[in-house]
């Protein structure tokens, strides 16, 4: 799904019982972190035997072989952030976040258990800032890694972005390559629910999509909040939009908190019915082939 890759800021493995290497502990902030690490897994999975790249701001960890942890760390960590932040962001998060690449369903389940305390409610991954954690059954595959990549960095750089547009950009990328040194999205599994949702008529306007509350997105939704944010992305970014309808509503979030205007505009578009009306036969037009 990714190409491209570039190399470790830092790089080193640690198995349990071991000391990380010094490259792995490239500034005493990362040596520390990475002894609480140790100590943590010690205590909390004593008989799991797990590695840790540093690449910053992360510290990815995995109970995968060494060579597979390192090469997540490298094609898909390290890939995404460097094409994300090219794209979009100027900041990386203030704190270290660990990535938590899980071998299988197994793993996954049992470890959220023993190192948060609790199960976790999707069989994919998740970002717990909670936790400074994003915590994955990389089983699934690597597009929920950078979906949850993009979180904390939105956070980081757009603290007041509406839950549409965080979980649209995130998604985008679930399914994702490179073209002409830029990060795109491809068609994804949303394309068929929200083909659906479009022929019965029941998807929601732009102006309400954009107007729900983190509430309304996550716990009201009819089935179709996700496919509806991130097909708009998907289209914005297709018309060569995408980027600058970020940074326009970045600098316009204290006039235009929910993206509405700053969309409308982006688009050129005094008619968002029209709009979506163009919009809904773009979807259905479009294909996903696996």
């Amino acid at each position: 799904m990714w190409v491209g890759g570039l190399p470790l800021f830092a790089a080193g493995s640690c198995m349990r019982g071991a000391a990380p290497s010094p490259r792995a502990a490239g500034s005493p902030n990362y040596a520390a972190h990475v002894a609480e690490l140790r100590t943590r897994l010690a205590r909390a999975a004593p008989d799991s035997v797990f590695h840790m790249v540093v690449q910053a701001p992360f510290v990815v960890l995995g109970d995968e072989s060494v060579e597979r942890v390192r090469q997540r760390a490298t094609d898909v960590v390290a890939w995404a952030v460097e094409l994300l932040k090219r794209e979009y962001f100027a900041k990386d998060p203030d704190h270290i976040l660990d990535v938590w690449l899980f071998r299988n369903r197994g793993s996954y389940r049992k470890h959220c258990l023993a190192l948060f305390g609790e199960r976790p409610t999707t069989p994919f991954g998740f970002y717990s800032p909670q936790h400074r954690a994003l915590v994955m059954n990389i089983a699934t595959g690597g597009g929920t890694l950078v979906h949850e990549i993009v979180h904390p960095y939105v956070h980081a750089n757009f603290p007041a972005c509406p839950a549409w547009f965080n979980e649209g950009l995130g998604s985008l990328y679930e399914q994702s390559a490179e073209r002409d040194g830029r990060i795109v999205g491809r068609t994804n599994w949303r394309l068929a629910g929200l083909q659906q949702a479009i022929r019965s008529g029941a998807l929601p306007s732009f102006r309400k999509l954009t107007a729900t509350t983190e509430d309304e997105f996550y716990r009201e939704d009819p089935g179709s909040n996700y496919g509806q944010a991130r097909y708009l992305c998907y289209y914005l970014q297709e018309k060569g939009l995408l980027r600058r309808f970020y940074h326009a509503f970045v600098a316009a979030q204290r006039t235009d908190p929910t993206g509405y205007a700053t969309l409308q505009a982006t688009l050129g578009a005094p008619d968002m019915a029209e709009f979506q009306r163009d919009w809904e036969r773009y979807v259905l037009a479009l294909r996903f082939d696996g």
